[in-house]
């Protein structure tokens, strides 16, 4: 049987054979070379499809390998079962009947029923593009009846049959003696993860024109990915399980990427608790002049060019990450464009920088210090009561330096603190559920990232992350090879994309939840060699990498099924898009950046790794790509290095140190540039980390190991209360009880009396 909902699947693929067979063969040739399976009224159906354009099929078809060009099936359940009719044309109430039926024959034993159930359902997320004219057609059906399949339950049983695809033992057996694993070996697998992705990242995002059953519907989906309704535990765990399995050589056939992209958007979801305002006001980041009578000022003439002449500011927008904007209309010359004065961002002191600062002051005036003192000034001149108060009063005190003082007062008063009331969180949930296995899960990550790299080289060891990519017969032409090419650095691509995204969300939302949580993840990364792979990857020319152009639009989703496919060659695949930049690589570049950073903050051991792994000239290469956001980042690693790279090294780039004076946040006491910092000494970076994992081991033992302080349990000593509690016995116990209580209890003199005497 062929059927239609295989046209439907995974639009990014590889080949396009059967394209070239309906556009050299006429109709008729290609039902007989194609269709001899087909009954009378399948063949009907076909052949009204390949008369009306061979085109049109193609268009339909992303990159589809040539095994799936071979297997390709027509979707006659589809157009059949509602007959005649389309499926725009059927009713509210008939399409929920229809997709009722969909998910009773779920349940059906056969597995190619099965399969073809759920491509019919794919179909229908997809947005029934058969019948769709337009692009904004395909997006408005599928949005639709994503919100439908979701609202009948479809989301639960396909969660059900992938855990069923995933206990697969003798699958996972197979793809393990194979010598190469291909698409073949994960279509199931495939169709499901496609058909959960596409709900999830519709349900997702949010539209102006949503009803308000649609925005309960989201709620509601989002609290249902967030808890553990799933076997005990959260959906993104059941994912993180297929990525440990891909990564121990368990189960080498499951689609890694798409687990992978599933995997972000379902955290993504279930995370995304905090609207945008409340993150900014959690980290004290709103804009200083949003309300500063500054605004209205103007500046000083010898303000408004304060640049070296001859010389570029390596921070200059360049025309390859940005077009040029069309140009300013023409304007009064009198009118001048007024700037805020001052910083664009609040200056910031630690509690810790104060207590140095006064440390210094006492020594050098008094000569004794008070320890943490922070308020008595008597015997420091006048000076240093203004510098204190200037300081004070831009004092900022963090969410983490709030759960570190509370987590030392629970640890040192377990008693007098009481219990602490952990609120069940979905971060909560998701960290509770990955504690047991977090360094597998990280390690797994890392492992795939470190395959995807495209600095990696290929060793007859590592894990096959092209299992969901390559076809099972290798291409015999040009132009073949060319798209094969494209899809792999594409599909490595994706998946680079989305670990970074994975692992930057999971130390974020972890980091608000609890920073040692945070840091648990964090030292897990470290302890697995991040640092060095990150590094790694960035020694590379990444300007090829954020131009790089392993895409072709015309077989883009939803344009390839309502557009006709134009001829494709090697010049015009060679020649690609005509973006400038590649926004997947460089979303992956900035994600990667900002885990670095998150992992070296105020981290003087980690911060030495960097410049052990000479990371200067790599990050001053990463400076080429003219992109603010990704810059910041790249100056931020710089600066928390300087003070160690010695007094050369700053002189001979004077540039990038006024970059960084510019451009990146300063505290009003930073010494950044010069090693006067006391914890920045070399002595005792061991005895940091191994202090943090202790602090770490606490908090995981105190509040998530509750069998191990036993002496702290409650013991009830009421006699009426112990001998009136039911003890459930063994059966075996009760054949052999008058035995046992012949032995034990008759047989042994009891001397009543000394066990009633007071000891």
């Amino acid at each position: 049987m062929i059927d239609l909902s295989d046209l439907i699947l995974h639009m990014p693929f590889t080949e396009n054979t059967f394209c070239e067979a309906l556009q050299q063969k006429s109709a008729a040739q290609t039902l007989e070379a194609y269709g001899k399976c087909f009954t009378n009224i399948q063949r009907e159906v076909c052949t009204v499809i390949c008369i009306q354009s061979p085109a049109r099929i193609c268009g339909r078809i992303k990159f589809l390998s040539e095994r799936e060009e071979r297997s390709l099936k027509y979707n006659s359940s589809v157009l059949c079962s509602v007959k005649g009719r389309r499926w725009m044309e059927l009713s509210m109430e008939e399409q929920r009947a229809y997709v009722m039926r969909l998910l009773d024959a779920l349940e059906v034993t056969d597995r190619d029923k099965r399969l073809k159930v759920a491509r019919a359902i794919l179909y229908l997320a997809q947005g029934v593009f058969d019948e769709c004219d337009t692009e904004t057609d395909v997006l408005y059906w599928s949005r639709h009846n994503v919100f439908l399949l979701y609202d009948m339950g479809i989301f639960t049983a396909l969660l059900e049959l992938l855990s069923m695809e995933i206990d697969n033992n003798q699958a996972c057996s197979s793809a393990v003696r194979k010598p190469a694993i291909s698409l073949a070996d994960s279509t199931e697998l495939r169709v499901l993860l496609s058909i959960m992705y596409l709900m999830v990242e519709t349900i997702r995002v949010e539209m102006e024109g949503d009803s308000p059953e649609r925005k309960a519907a989201r709620e509601a989906f989002k609290t249902e990915l967030g808890s553990p309704l799933y076997n005990g535990e959260p959906f993104a765990l059941l994912l993180f399980t297929m990525v440990t399995k891909f990564c121990s050589m368990n189960a080498p056939h499951f689609p890694m990427k798409k687990v992978l992209l599933l995997l972000w958007k379902t955290i993504l979801v279930s995370l995304n608790i905090h609207s945008s305002e409340s993150l900014l006001d959690t980290y004290n980041e709103r804009d200083p002049f949003k309300n500063d009578d500054a605004r209205d000022e103007e500046d000083d003439p010898e303000d408004v060019d304060s640049g070296i002449e001859g010389e570029v500011d390596p921070l200059d927008r360049d025309v390859i990450i940005q077009p040029p904007p069309p140009p300013p209309p023409l304007r009064p010359p009198t009118e001048r464009v007024s700037f805020p004065k001052g910083l664009p961002w609040a200056p910031k002191v630690r509690e810790k920088d104060i207590e140095h600062f006064l440390e210094t002051s006492r020594n050098k005036f008094i000569g004794f210090t008070l320890g943490n003192d922070i308020d008595t000034l008597v015997g420091l001149p006048r000076p240093i009561h203004e510098s204190v108060k200037t300081l004070k009063q831009h004092k900022y005190v963090s969410i983490a330096e709030v759960q570190i003082k509370r987590e030392e007062e629970l640890q040192q008063c377990p008693m007098t603190m009481g219990e602490e009331e952990v609120e069940e969180t979905p971060a909560e949930i998701l960290y509770l559920g990955m504690l047991p296995s977090l360094s597998q899960y990280v390690i797994a990550l890392l492992k795939l990232l470190l395959a995807a790299a495209p600095t990696s080289k290929a060793k007859t060891d590592s894990i096959n992350i092209l299992a969901d990519v390559l076809p099972e017969e290798m291409p015999i032409t040009v132009l073949q090879s060319m798209k094969l090419g494209i899809d792999v650095n594409r599909h490595k691509e994706i998946i680079v994309k989305a670990i970074s995204a994975l692992l930057l969300l999971l130390l974020k939302h972890f980091k608000l939840n609890h920073i040692y949580q945070f840091e648990y993840v964090a030292q897990h990364l470290v302890f697995a060699n991040c640092i060095p792979l990150i590094l790694k990857f960035f020694n590379q020319n990444i300007m090829s990498y954020i131009s790089a152009k392993n895409s072709i639009c015309a077989l883009d989703y939803p344009h390839c099924v309502v557009h006709e496919m134009p001829e494709l060659t090697a010049e015009s695949l060679e020649a690609g898009d005509s973006n400038q930049f590649c926004w997947r690589n460089l979303f992956s570049c900035i994600n990667l950046l900002r885990i670095l950073n998150k992992i070296t903050k105020w981290k003087h051991s980690r911060t030495m790794m960097l410049v052990v792994f000479k990371s200067a000239p790599i990050l001053k290469r990463a400076l080429k790509v003219k992109q603010a956001m990704m810059q910041l980042y790249v100056l931020k690693l710089l600066k928390i290095q300087t003070k160690y790279l010695g007094r050369q090294w700053r002189k001979s780039n004077m540039k990038t140190m006024s970059a960084i004076y510019q451009k990146v946040r300063h505290r009003l006491n930073d010494d950044w540039a010069y090693g006067n910092d006391i914890d920045a000494r070399p002595w005792d970076f061991q005895a940091e980390e191994c202090a943090l994992r202790e602090c770490i081991e606490k908090f995981n033992t105190r509040r998530y190991d509750k069998n191990q302080n036993t002496e702290f349990t409650p013991v009830d000593n009421c006699l009426q209360s112990v001998l009136g509690q039911r003890v459930d016995l063994p059966e075996d116990f009760h054949y052999s009880y008058e035995m046992w209580l012949e032995r034990e209890v008759f047989s042994q003199p009891i001397q009543w009396e000394g066990l009633l005497q007071a000891q």
